[in-house]
């Protein structure tokens, strides 16, 4: 008895979605192979204590000399006039980041089965330059999210008044959740890595992530040490992540030097290279 053409045709199409799902997923934790891995992470090391020394130095420096005389210059919550800045601040909010580029990559991958040849190979490159951007969100934002809890700082002018220091270590709640900002971690990672994958996106990210992070202070959500400790700690994730992308000759590739660069996909190998060999059979 033969099998209808439709359930042949539905039957390869999973086939195929569940090859390109278990190769996408396998290249993400096979073991890094790049020869100047080495170097790459030094220089990682190297610019991870640098933004560790610099914490170290603004944060303190932010909470005793600044946090306070800041926000008392800003106006009140709920002022009718900053409307446009609470339009402009959701754009960093970390659910609706995630979403979209967790939404954006199963589109991409559930497509795929359905392409053949250079046109896959394509998508499937894209597809792994999603995954870099949402690792190199999620990540800083789970480390700060464990810092949130553990310091439990209160919100500007929570308990009545200016205080810098309201801190109620592992309170859980969201008025002793300032420190650091996720708007700051998310927008920061964000632009980063979206300008380490396209350098020519660099102003406009960056003109992103000061909009997401002033629009935090306007709107008396954080203090300035909030927002700066966000800013460094979604830099460092995404750093993070970017190197390990490069170890497995994801998405960049490590120069001389143990620079990290975008890599080239200009040859129907090199997006290959890019998509891990994720391309189904």
């Amino acid at each position: 008895m033969s099998t209808p053409a439709g359930i042949g045709v539905s039957q390869n199409y999973f086939a195929t979605l569940f090859a390109v799902v278990r190769r996408s997923a396998a290249q993400l934790v096979q073991p890094a192979s790049q020869l100047r891995r080495a170097e790459a992470a030094q220089r990682l090391s190297r610019q991870l204590w640098l933004l560790a020394a610099i914490a170290a130095v603004a944060i303190p420096a932010l909470m005793f000399e600044v946090d306070v005389f800041e926000i008392k210059l800003i106006p009140p919550r709920g002022t009718p006039g900053l409307w446009p800045v609470r339009m402009l601040t959701d754009f960093g909010r970390d659910g609706y980041v995630l979403w979209a580029l967790g939404v954006t990559l199963i589109a991409v991958t559930v497509s795929t089965p359905w392409l053949r040849g250079v046109t896959r190979t394509r998508l499937l490159g894209f597809a792994t330059q999603l995954q870099f951007l949402f690792f190199a969100v999620l990540l800083p934002l789970l480390a700060g999210e464990a810092i949130k809890w553990i310091a439990g700082r209160g919100r500007p002018f929570v308990g009545g008044k200016a205080d810098a220091f309201n801190f109620v270590p592992f309170a859980g709640s969201e008025a002793h959740a300032s420190f650091p900002s996720a708007h700051a971690i998310t927008a920061v990672a964000l632009a980063f890595a979206v300008s380490a994958l396209w350098p020519r996106a660099r102003l406009a990210m960056g003109a992103y992530a000061i909009l997401i992070v002033l629009s935090r202070l306007v709107l008396l959500a954080h203090h300035p040490s909030d927002v700066i400790a966000g800013a460094l700690i979604g830099l460092s994730g995404a750093l993070a992540v970017r190197y390990w992308f490069a170890a497995r000759a994801l998405c960049f590739a490590i120069g001389h030097n143990g620079e990290i660069l975008p890599l080239a996909v200009r040859s129907h190998a090199g997006r290959k290279g890019v998509a891990g060999e994720a391309a189904a059979p």
